[in-house]
Formats: C-alpha cells, sequence, structure tokens
C-alpha cells in the first residue's frame, strides 16, 4: 500500500460553498490573508477537533496533512501545514508559499534534509523527500489544479523562482 492509503489521505470533491471559498482563497488578497492567518487556524481548529479536521478541509473542503521536516539551520523539528497531491503510491508538495515570491522555509528545509514525517489525522509515516523529475513534475502540477483550484493561480502569479515539488516516498525501516 502506498502512503496516501496508509494515511487514509483522500481528497474529497468540495461542495458548492467550499469551492467559492477556494476560489476566494486563490486571489491574491485571499492568498495573502490565508498565508497570515490559516496556519494558526489550522492549529487551533486541529487542537479542538483533537486531530480530526482542520480550517483548510472544513471551510475549502482541502485535506492538511502535517510535514515535519528538520530545520536547515537549527537541526530542530519544524512542522507546517501543507495540501498533499496523490501521486502514484506517495504524496507530492508543491512549493508555491500562497503564490507569494519567497521559497517557504520547508522546502529549503527538505533540499537540506530529505527526511521527514508526514501525519493527517492522528496517522504518522516516515518519509524521504525527492525533487521530482521533469514528467513527474507536470503530472504533479496537473494533478495539483483537481486537488485544489488555487494551485494554477498561485504558479501563475509566481515570477522570479521556480516552484519545487517533492515526491514524498515511505522512508526505508532503520
Amino acid at each position: 500500500m502506498g502512503i496516501a492509503a496508509d494515511l487514509a489521505y483522500r481528497v474529497r470533491e468540495p461542495g458548492r460553498v467550499q469551492r467559492v471559498v477556494q476560489v476566494a482563497a486563490s486571489s491574491r488578497v485571499g492568498a495573502r490573508a490565508l498565508s497570515r492567518t490559516l496556519p494558526t487556524l489550522d492549529r487551533a481548529v486541529a487542537h479542538l477537533s483533537r486531530g480530526r479536521t482542520t480550517a483548510a478541509e472544513l471551510l475549502a473542503g482541502l485535506p492538511v496533512v502535517w510535514l515535519t521536516t528538520t530545520g536547515r539551520r537549527s537541526g530542530l523539528a519544524r512542522r507546517t501545514q501543507l495540501v498533499a497531491v496523490p501521486f502514484r503510491d506517495g504524496l507530492a508538495v508543491l512549493g508555491t508559499n500562497f503564490g507569494q515570491s519567497g521559497t517557504p522555509t520547508w522546502v529549503l528545509n527538505l533540499e537540506a534534509h530529505p527526511r521527514a514525517t508526514v501525519t493527517y489525522r492522528d496517522l504518522c509515516v516516515d518519509v524521504v523527500s525527492r525533487p521530482a523529475d521533469t514528467t513527474e513534475r507536470a503530472a504533479i502540477l496537473a494533478r495539483a489544479g483537481e486537488v485544489y483550484v488555487g494551485y494554477p493561480t498561485y504558479l501563475q502569479r509566481i515570477s522570479g523562482r521556480r516552484v519545487r515539488v517533492f515526491v514524498l516516498e515511505r522512508a526505508a525501516s532503520s
């Protein structure tokens, strides 16, 4: 079985209101506001629901994983919330940073330390990340637009940097 199956990670069709929220969230103003508020809101909702859901899942129908990386400078565990894209037997993550110009820190951490953990609800899997090759990248980007309507908008808005796309695969047992 793959990582998505092991985590019971499924992308469901968003409801009518959730689609409207997704479109609003992908706008420049919406993305900027969400980049500042969604992490805190997601943590609060996850805490109140005992890890069963997040604000992004309730409001926009987007399942959120928690990616725990190792800080490239500090060596400490760093946790971030992401919408993952099911890809083959694993998951893929995109460093879009809500369509903003800067590369997200978690991307730099994965480049320095490819081992990480992915948690969805109360399930956790050890993974190793690797950059998607050209063919994989095209397939992941196409699938990403099906998962969240904001991804294509973010990609169009980003200039001056290449969005990194990572494939997450199960880590070999040590």
